[in-house]
């Protein structure tokens, strides 16, 4: 696909659905946690065969989403940086020093959205695991993927396992994120609306933050930015049979990676050893995620751009996916306005099946909104003010 200097990459597809996928997946792991509010009702309180589905749908939608669905959004926010900055390059401008302001900005939408969404915001870390965008921007293809595979190694967690087998007293850092979250959950269930929205912007944003490291997202997401600029470079969404053999490629790979990866952290999480709990565990446990990231995404990208019925089962989520933001930020308000003790306080009534039920009936309105608002405008609300203020400084 070559460009004229005046030309803008034209919107893909298939991207657009499988953001609105990813956005998707989020929203119904939210439901089931209930906006990390682990208040659920008393199983006794039901019958078995309600129980038994409870414990189904968690395990279904948390074995499919959990892990994966940011993972998703990480890959295409890489993408989109590489269409931005190409669409800007073609005009003869580097979009490098606006997207740091583009970033700075993010933190803003961020601080909104962890106001509602106690101690789970993702936005945070894309705005400063961002920045390695900019750096590696006018690297060359070969440069970047080095350094993606170095980033998804996990090379921290290799650096405290290795540390702790060369010294015993070694102890792998401790951030203290449990206790943050004690903090944040004990504030949420006082009902206090002021409180609730301090303590979730302020502890509740440092919470997440420091989740992230010990959870190893950090490089990881490092890693899917790069893959996903690299996704753009090569036109790999683009459907063409060239294409298709390189997603078949991925999704055989990722496939015969995922069983043995995942066995191999299950029987490590079980080890008696911390060191290896805290570390290596950690590490397979991030690769096997990455792993099924990739069955999905690819599975998606082969089934949208080949089959005409799976194009049309998925053509809401295209109208999702233009509006990510705004969707990703209201799901966090309504989830707390549904789920929390300052609003309607549904969560000690809802088990898994009525919570993820929640989550079909949130994504049903907002997918309304989404085709109603895109008939007469270009981007969703919190877009075109994210657009307005990234180009609000001239140069």
């Amino acid at each position: 696909m070559k460009h004229t200097a005046h030309t803008k990459s034209p919107r893909i597809e298939v991207v657009d659905a499988l953001r609105g996928f990813a956005v998707m997946a989020i929203l119904l792991v939210h439901c089931l946690e209930h906006f990390i509010y682990p208040v659920y009702p008393d199983p006794d309180q039901y019958p078995a065969w309600l129980n038994i589905l409870d414990q189904g749908i968690n395990s279904v939608t948390f074995s499919l989403f959990a892990g994966k669905a940011y993972a998703i959004f990480a890959l295409l926010f890489g993408f989109t940086f590489y269409i931005q900055y190409t669409n800007q390059q073609n005009k003869g401008k580097d979009f490098g020093v606006r997207f740091v302001w583009r970033l700075f900005l993010l933190i803003g939408f961020a601080t909104l959205n962890a106001a509602f969404f106690p101690g789970g915001d993702v936005l945070l870390l894309f705005a400063l695991v961002g920045l390695i965008l900019v750096v590696v921007r006018k690297w060359s293809n070969k440069a970047v993927l080095i350094t993606a595979i170095l980033f998804l190694l996990q090379p921290v967690e290799w650096f405290h396992y290795f540390a702790g087998l060369f010294n015993p007293q070694y102890s792998t850092p401790d951030l203290g994120v449990g206790s943050l979250y004690g903090e944040v959950t004990t504030v949420n269930k006082s009902g206090d609306f002021f409180e609730f929205i301090k303590c979730n912007a302020t502890t509740g944003q440092k919470a997440s933050l420091y989740w992230a490291i010990e959870a190893g997202r950090t490089f990881q997401t490092a890693g899917l930015f790069l893959l996903g600029l690299l996704l753009g470079r090569k036109q790999l969404f683009v459907p063409s049979e060239l294409n298709n053999k390189f997603w078949i490629h991925v999704l055989i790979i990722a496939a015969v990676l995922f069983a043995p990866l995942y066995q191999l952290k299950v029987e490590l999480a079980a080890s008696s050893s911390e060191l290896i709990k805290q570390n290596v565990a950690t590490i397979l446990d991030m690769w096997q995620k990455l792993s099924f990231t990739l069955i999905l995404v690819s599975s998606f990208v082969l089934l949208y751009n080949n089959k005409e019925r799976f194009r049309a089962l998925t053509v809401n989520l295209r109208f999702y996916g233009r509006m990510s933001l705004t969707n990703y930020i209201t799901q966090s308000i309504l989830g707390a306005l549904i789920f929390f003790p300052f609003a309607l306080n549904l969560a000690p009534y809802c088990g898994h099946t009525f919570s993820i039920l929640i989550g079909f009936v949130l994504l049903f309105v907002q997918i309304s909104f989404c085709k109603y608002w895109l008939k007469n405008h270009k981007q969703g609300p919190l877009e075109l003010i994210w657009h307005k203020l990234t180009w609000i400084l001239k140069k």
